[in-house]
């Protein structure tokens, strides 16, 4: 599975919009089309933050898992 079916898939299973989404990312529902129609590559920061609200990995979202828990986060040096 690609990045733009997972999340594409991930946005459906939830009943999301395309806007609701640009609107999180602060781009334009038609950039956004484009990242699940594969026009456009997703940038890093984008599938950061997608996987951060979807509360998945990048490795999920780029297909390089199927598990869609996220990894254990590192802890911060004090």
């Amino acid at each position: 599975m690609t990045v733009y079916e997972r999340i594409r898939n991930l946005r459906e299973d939830r009943d999301l919009k395309q806007k609701d989404l640009a609107g999180l990312l602060s781009i334009g529902q038609t950039t956004y089309s484009d990242y699940e129609l594969g026009k456009l590559g997703v940038p890093i920061s984008v599938l950061v933050q997608l996987a951060e609200y979807y509360g998945t990995s990048i490795d999920y979202l780029v297909g390089l898992t199927d598990v869609e828990t996220p990894y254990p986060r590192r802890k911060q040096k004090e």
